[in-house]
């Protein structure tokens, strides 16, 4: 393919990788590496991080730890090749596979920590009601705050299931994958 085609090529593809800066940034990550996942989304074999440096114009050290974090999160995968001595980085062709590992981890992550806390917290509000020199007002508010910490422990468990459904890959029964993909329904 002549240089010209791939420049139109390149411009062409310009726009889906903006959108996907755009949309790592929505998600926490920064716009660089959603022109980096962008940039293998469309790449034909797998890549090794000098070759995204040389398309992207970043640092080796932000490129390596942009890489990582992709990785973390399932949108980039280590590819072996024999004879290649350098890493070799593939993006995520599967995006419903990508989404519901993204949303799964993120979720865990929320329950982990905040299940934590909830179970500390709930432990001193349980403490102060049982103390005798716990003033009555106080107790009241313990116990009222138990109450909103029992309907955070059914949040989370509701949660766990929501994990659970999209790991298990049920949620295609609930909102199937559309056939295709210029269908509306």
């Amino acid at each position: 393919m002549a240089s010209s085609d791939m420049s139109h090529i390149e411009n062409a593809r310009r726009d889906y990788i903006e959108s996907l800066a755009e949309t790592m940034e929505m998600y926490g990550l920064s716009p660089s590496m959603g022109r980096v996942f962008g940039i293998m989304f469309f790449h034909e074999s797998p890549m090794t991080l000098d070759e995204m440096r040389n398309l992207t114009g970043m640092s080796k050290t932000s490129m390596s730890t942009g890489v990582r974090a992709l990785s973390e999160l399932k949108l980039v995968h280590k590819k072996w090749q024999k004879g290649v001595r350098k890493d070799l980085y593939e993006a995520e062709h599967d995006q419903f596979r990508s989404f519901v590992e993204f949303f799964a981890r993120l979720w865990e992550k929320e329950i982990e920590l905040n299940q934590k806390a909830l179970a500390k917290t709930e432990k001193k509000l349980i403490r102060l009601m049982e103390e005798d020199q716990t003033p009555e007002e106080e107790a009241r508010q313990a116990k009222e705050d138990l109450k909103k910490l029992a309907e955070a422990k059914r949040y989370y468990a509701w949660l766990r299931n929501l994990v659970s459904v999209f790991e298990n890959g049920d949620i295609f029964q609930y909102v199937p994958i559309p056939d295709d993909p210029d269908s509306k329904s």
